[in-house]
């Protein structure tokens, strides 16, 4: 199964998107299952991971039921307030839906670098783990220290990178990222999403340009440690979801069909216990 595990939807007359401003255009209308159905159906995937987009348990729980309605979303990752004095609650209530398979807190937008460390957050983390949730890490080269702290803390958690922690492609960056990258590679079992890469990247992105960034994440990460998304309909910033699945094709080209197939769906089964929820 071929599976996008990082995807968005959202209906902006529900009103709590507050990133998504008249600025952004093309984003700024409603995107939802039937503007993607048809996208999937011509790329060849069979689901998809929907993935919050604004910091409220209210869109969570929209999420869910669109996931009620729609079985091509074999997974939902929400948001709870980490510092609300009821986040625990929140959590067990949420994690009764069978779907719910990861939180995500919006970590790149909370100023706090070290907002993640906070030893009042450790028996909310100790609630995703024994409900089986994956911690989805939002975060920028900046907070990769302090994530290999939390996930070297907390070695029960699974944790994926979301956006490969979105390099810096567009000014040609690399040297902190990959420093940062290898270590959590080498130190920890989490997991990083091949997503968003292009928005980075800018709308004159290449393949080769995206290649170093790829190549790095395989050399250190493996490809059983990887999996593939979309960020769609962020991605259409700078590409079609055609054009990302082409050059995801050709940046995967020299791995072994076993190799692709877990990267394109078989590593976010797993990750999100597919199976088991679906």
């Amino acid at each position: 199964m071929k599976i996008d595990a990082h995807q968005h939807f959202w209906a902006l007359g529900r009103g709590d998107y507050g990133w998504l401003t008249s600025e952004l255009a093309p984003l700024y209308r409603d995107f939802l299952p039937d503007d993607l159905t048809p996208i999937l159906r011509a790329n060849g995937v069979e689901g998809t991971i929907l993935v919050q987009a604004a910091p409220t348990v209210a869109e969570t729980e929209f999420m869910l039921g669109l996931a009620d309605d729609h079985p091509f979303i074999l997974g939902v990752v929400g948001w709870v307030d980490f510092d609300a004095a009821n986040a625990a609650a929140q959590i067990t209530r949420l994690a009764a839906h069978p779907k719910l398979v990861g939180l995500r807190p919006m970590i790149q937008d909370i100023p706090d670098v070290d907002w993640m460390l906070s030893k009042k957050h450790a028996p909310i983390i100790e609630m995703m783990v024994a409900s089986e949730l994956v911690f989805d890490a939002l975060v920028l080269p900046k907070h990769l220290p302090n994530l290999l702290a939390l996930m070297g803390s907390q070695p029960a958690l699974s944790v994926v990178i979301d956006h490969a922690a979105k390099p810096e492609i567009a000014t040609g960056q690399f040297d902190e990222w990959a420093t940062g990258m290898a270590a959590l590679a080498k130190s920890t079992s989490g997991t990083v999403k091949l997503s968003g890469l292009v928005t980075e990247a800018g709308a004159q992105w290449s393949v080769n340009q995206l290649r170093p960034f790829i190549d790095h994440l395989l050399d250190h990460f493996g490809p059983y440690r990887i999996i593939w998304g979309s960020d769609w309909p962020v991605c259409t910033l700078a590409s079609t979801y055609d054009a990302w699945c082409t050059a995801t094709d050709q940046l995967l080209a020299g791995l072994d069909v076993s190799e692709r197939d877990a990267i394109l769906g078989g590593n976010a089964a797993l990750l999100y216990k597919i199976g088991e929820t679906s």
